[in-house]
């Protein structure tokens, strides 16, 4: 068959969908099904994922897909997970990565077992969210059976089989970069024993068939359920439209920043760096740093009562540029709250000009995250020994032009926005080459290429004025 349609779930931090795609040798066609808000839920002062009403929705979102699916793939945020009993009972709602449980242990764990080992076995940036420090805080460890990421969770739940997909795995802080299979070392430090982890697989292999439970609520029973880059931004840069030498931005969120390489770098500047080495499809490595992306832009938003963005933006276009610069991965910027009123705070101490209004404020966030994205991927470069002729910019963030335009001008580089949904389109890309369909990872970027809207933004001027505000930052 040339043609077959796939289902992507795809579950970003603040909201989900259920998209699906007619994929050929030379067909690309993604359409949504059902999109839907993931909020998180406090409850006795912790912040948890309402796990059960994702899968609900992610059932809802099935049922209205089509009847000829071929498979459907699952990918999610990464580091967080639900824990289960020997009976497969979740022990409770997953816990948010943005809750404050982690406080200090990081630093602890820093502290006792020194920053070589934890980076030479898990090649991994220092977050105090990593999944091994989050396990370490964790009360109901002891009592757990399973421990499954969020898209295996779900899949669990679909099929029955319990699996832990290698990309995701790769950002838990308990895999060995090298190798890619759990470190005994870092697993001792998390105090858990490797029977509580699941079975490895790769991006393309099947995890199993939807069951008589999941299918009687979706009419799909018995679809194949496939193991994709279920780490969203393995799946995105999956589906980055590229060619030669490229770096790469998954912006939402979050901005992932970096370069794709083939093996991991675990040099002793790049730990300094604070560079992350995570898992890609096809056993490449996404040599990246975490930039906190548009979550402050998400935060302000939400402050002033979601106002009209695209007026917004517009706006802030007119405010001169640079006047504050602010570093967005700050830790004070880390967790929920009154956003605007912590930019004007982190201005003041620095003795920026606090922005006066709302354009300002976004303009300030623009700025601050475009300069981000250029000092990281310019670092990436170096310590990777890699060179980049155009950045890609891929999710969410693609349809923000001041976002485009400003990093375009500050890494004095060509920046080409979209897709906008390239993590869908890269989860459903390896579902058609698991079915023979599309062939290399370098054959489903030109697919895309040659089927997605594209918008290229060109410099529009010199890097000087961006040099003189990284040099205010430092």
């Amino acid at each position: 068959m040339s043609e077959q349609v796939f289902a992507a779930v795809d579950l970003g931090a603040s909201s989900g969908r259920v998209m699906a795609a007619r994929v050929g040798p030379d067909v690309l066609d993604l359409r949504e099904v059902r999109r839907f808000a993931n909020r998180p839920v406090r409850v006795n002062g912790t912040l948890h994922w309402d796990v059960l009403g994702l899968y609900g929705n992610v059932l809802d979102g099935l049922r209205a897909a089509p009847r000829d699916l071929a498979s459907v793939g699952i990918d999610s945020w990464a580091v967080d997970y639900g824990l289960l009993d020997g009976d497969g009972r979740l022990l409770g709602n997953p816990v948010h990565y943005r809750d404050g449980r982690t406080g200090g242990v990081m630093e602890r764990i820093r502290a006792e077992v020194g920053d070589d080992l934890l980076y030479r076995e898990s090649g991994l940036q220092f977050l105090p969210f990593n999944t091994i420090y989050q396990l370490v805080a964790d009360g109901e460890v002891s009592r757990a059976r399973r421990l499954l990421l969020i898209p295996d969770l779900l899949a669990f739940w679909l099929t029955g089989e319990t699996v832990t997909e290698r990309t995701n795995a790769s950002t838990t802080g308990l895999l060995e970069p090298r190798t890619g299979r759990w470190s005994r070392p870092l697993l001792d430090v998390a105090g858990i024993s490797p029977d509580l982890l699941a079975p490895l697989v790769d991006p393309g292999e099947a995890i199993g068939r939807i069951g008589p439970e999941a299918g009687d609520e979706t009419g799909h029973r018995g679809l194949p359920v496939t193991a994709v880059g279920s780490h969203d931004t393995a799946s995105a840069v999956a589906a980055v439209p590229a060619s030669g030498r490229f770096g790469y931005i998954s912006c939402g969120t979050w901005s992932l920043v970096g370069v794709e390489l083939d093996g991991p770098v675990l040099s002793e500047e790049s730990r300094k760096a604070n560079f992350t080495n995570e898992g890609g499809v096809d056993g490449t490595v996404r040599y990246l740093r975490n930039v906190m992306g548009l979550w402050l832009l998400q935060e302000s938003m939400r402050a002033w009562g979601n106002p009209d963005l695209p007026a917004l933006l517009a706006e802030a276009a007119r405010v001169p540029g640079l006047r504050s610069v602010i570093d967005p991965d700050d830790p004070e910027f880390l967790p929920p709250g009154d956003m605007p009123a912590r930019i004007a705070a982190h201005c003041r101490r620095r003795g920026f000009p606090e922005p006066a209004t709302r354009a300002e404020t976004v303009r300030c966030i623009m700025d601050g995250l475009a300069l981000a994205h250029r000092e990281t991927l310019r670092e990436a470069a170096r310590l990777s020994g890699t060179e980049v002729e155009v950045v890609h910019l891929v999710g969410g963030g693609s349809r923000n032009e001041l976002l485009c335009r400003l990093t375009a001008d500050a890494c004095g580089l060509p920046v080409v926005a979209g897709p906008v949904e390239a993590t869908a389109l890269g989860n459903v890309l390896v579902q058609a080459r698991a079915q023979g369909i599309v062939g290399s990872l370098a054959e489903m970027r030109r697919l895309v290429a040659a089927t997605q809207p594209l918008r290229r933004y060109e410099p529009s001027t010199g890097t000087a004025r961006w040099d003189e505000a990284a040099e205010r930052l430092r």
